[in-house]
């Protein structure tokens, strides 16, 4: 039984949260430069913006249809070396869709992936609830997934699912060879391969090859457009055509086709457009960047040389100490180095994802880090 007492005191702790996080917000808007990302998206800028991207001849897409869209998935399937494309809303959406052709042409309801997979941990299980499909996962949550844990694998597969790279592992990627072993298991079973590469454009640098040469050992393939590159949101889901035609059909059926995508379209083609070829650099201010952390006491990252232009970093102390450390960085330099900080397997450490953007560019090396000398120093006090 609650007492009044103590729902008074629950209601208490519930306000001095609030106005923490109150105040933490009002400091982070505060910032004009930002460790991660590509800067603050600013509603009235990002309209503006959006409106110069647009042609004189230009015009709105009617449910799917219309020069802009077609046009742009077209774009995206030559790309990636497919023969066809569609634009989606979300990744969530393109990633189930892919799943369910390939189990219904399998005649088998099982499809493989790693424990991270973003299907299995932010979906709500949505493969299972809404297609009836079984996840087999493969692999161990704390490392990359290797042949040997296919092999492992006994009962039969509609798909294997690769996510390139593992974003929940700190974008790690497999080697070339280890990659093609992998795709090469579930081709000589029979077993369609579809990559999620929400990530994919962060990827090909750190291979050497182009964005095709990678999609080429998928049958399926889906990349987003808001992460690196900046878009308000919006995916891709590419194959063959009758795939893809089929694709559309799930489209529909999951309420993916509003009668007008234009301004995702609109702002994914500019965030494309402005960024494809930023994403070596991307890769090799990372690199730099681990360099610098890698000379301060207290700080780890994974993993300890970023194979892409993303790091999980792990710091001496508690979450709430870090963030509150974060939090008197930021009033004293107007820079947000990381908004949360998460607990982690590593005894004493806490963790935050750092994805190099054109916002750390603002920023130098050694500033970095300085600025998390100072916030360990804080934090430890």
């Amino acid at each position: 039984m609650v007492t009044n007492v103590q729902a008074e005191t629950e209601q208490e702790q519930q306000e001095k949260l609030r106005q923490q996080r109150q105040e933490r917000e009002a400091v982070f808007a505060q910032c004009d430069r930002f460790l991660s990302g590509h800067g603050r998206m600013r509603l009235r800028e990002t309209l503006l913006a959006m409106a110069d991207e647009v042609g004189d001849d230009e015009t709105l897409d009617i449910y799917g249809t219309g020069k802009l869209i077609e046009e742009f998935e077209h774009e995206i399937a030559g790309l990636l070396g497919k023969e066809a494309a569609v634009f989606l809303p979300t990744g969530t959406m393109a990633q189930q869709i892919a799943l369910r052709i390939w189990s219904e042409r399998a005649h088998c309801t099982t499809v493989a992936f790693h424990p991270t997979c973003h299907l299995q941990l932010h979906e709500q299980m949505g493969y299972e609830r809404l297609h009836g499909l079984h996840g087999r996962l493969a692999g161990d949550r704390h490392r990359l997934l290797t042949l040997a844990d296919l092999e492992a694998v006994a009962e039969p597969l509609a798909a294997l699912l690769i996510e390139l790279p593992q974003r929940e592992i700190g974008g790690q990627l497999p080697e070339w060879d280890d990659l093609q072993a992998q795709v090469a298991w579930a081709r000589q079973r029979g077993i369609a391969t579809h990559m999620d590469g929400a990530r994919l454009w962060e990827a090909a640098p750190y291979y050497g090859r182009s964005y095709a040469e990678v999609a080429a050992l998928f049958d399926s393939v889906y990349v987003s457009f808001y992460k690196g590159i900046g878009g308000i949101t919006g995916a891709a889901l590419t194959g063959t055509r009758d795939f893809i035609a089929e694709a559309r059909i799930w489209q529909v059926r999951h309420g993916g086709r509003p009668r007008s995508l234009f301004p995702y379209v609109l702002s994914a083609r500019a965030g494309l457009r402005q960024r494809i070829a930023r994403f070596p650099h991307y890769h090799a201010r990372a690199l730099a960047i681990a360099e610098a952390f890698h000379t301060i006491p207290g700080i780890q990252i994974l993993p300890e040389r970023p194979q892409t232009h993303m790091m999980h970093v792990y710091l001496r102390g508690e979450p709430e100490a870090l963030l509150a450390a974060s939090v008197a960085v930021a009033r004293e330099s107007h820079v947000l180095l990381s908004a949360w900080f998460a607990p982690t397997e590593l005894p004493g450490y806490s963790k935050f994802e750092l994805t190099v953007g054109d916002a750390t560019d603002a920023l130098s090396d050694d500033e970095i880090a300085s600025l998390f000398r100072e916030l360990l120093r804080i934090a430890s006090e």
